[in-house]
């Protein structure tokens, strides 16, 4: 492999555990405090103790201190290696496919916004507006960057048509339970997800998406209602399953639905 290869993959991996060290700091703070999120050092979520710079190293740190915190001793989640390690792999594989930093950037920083929008979702229930609405300016613009190797979609009418699309099938579903039924089916965080996803997508999406995401979230559910562990009113978090239904729509989307037009 060429040397300079070599120089820019290393330097994207080690910027990429930088990039995955932030976005669990995200994780952790964006569902609770609005004020401090880039504020302030990291600390321990048992002693309170803040962690020095030597035992903050990305997967370094991890790894030395066999997942526990010096001072309390308690383990720390193995979510903060795992995400600093998915991060500077990302980033390294987007490199390796794409032409350009710009591009190469772009996408790891949806990547990383994808990525915490799932892990906050399955614990909290909730999106935050901050990455909602950080992604809806990504998919705008992403709009202007004809010359990007991964295509989202060409047309900027589909693309707005595909954003309020998917914003109001979702806003109307969360007002036709509560009217009818009174229930609180989707929140408006799944809306605003839905309406980032047709603007990188367009409308065609829209349908596919919720589709495949229903299907998604059923199958993940169905052994704890067989258990009797949940129900069909229990609440589950329906931005994991968005978001997966839309990387089957952009890897394998156009093949399924001819496929499914055909038969």
């Amino acid at each position: 492999m060429d040397q300079q290869i070599i120089f820019h993959c290393t330097f994207l991996f080690l910027l990429g555990l930088i990039l995955g060290s932030f976005a669990n700091v995200l994780i952790y703070r964006l569902p609770f405090d609005k004020k401090g999120i880039l504020t302030g050092r990291s600390f321990c979520i048992f002693c309170k103790k803040k962690i020095q710079w030597f035992d903050n190293i990305p997967l370094v740190s991890f790894l030395n201190l066999v997942g526990k915190c010096r001072n309390c001793k308690k383990k720390i989640s193995p979510r903060y290696f795992f995400v600093e390690l998915i991060s500077a792999i990302s980033f390294v594989f987007l490199f390796i496919n794409l032409d350009n930093y710009f591009e190469v950037i772009f996408y790891q920083i949806v990547f990383l916004i994808l990525l915490m929008i799932i892990l906050i979702d399955l614990k909290h229930f909730i999106i935050p507006d901050e990455l909602n609405f950080t992604l809806i300016f990504l998919a705008i613009i992403h709009n202007f960057f004809t010359e990007f190797n991964f295509s989202f979609n060409e047309d900027l009418n589909q693309s707005i048509i595909g954003g309020l699309a998917g914003f109001f099938v979702i806003w109307s579903i969360i007002f036709l339970y509560d009217k009818l039924k009174n229930v609180e089916a989707m929140g408006l965080g799944d809306a605003k997800l839905m309406t980032a996803l047709g603007f990188f997508f367009g409308w065609q999406s829209v349908p596919f998406i919720l589709f495949f995401a229903s299907i998604i979230g059923l199958i993940s559910v169905l052994p704890s209602m067989i258990n009797k562990q949940k129900t069909l009113r229990t609440e589950i978090p329906f931005g994991p399953p968005i978001i997966c239904a839309a990387c089957v729509y952009f890897f394998k989307g156009q093949q399924i639905i001819e496929f499914l037009i055909v038969y």
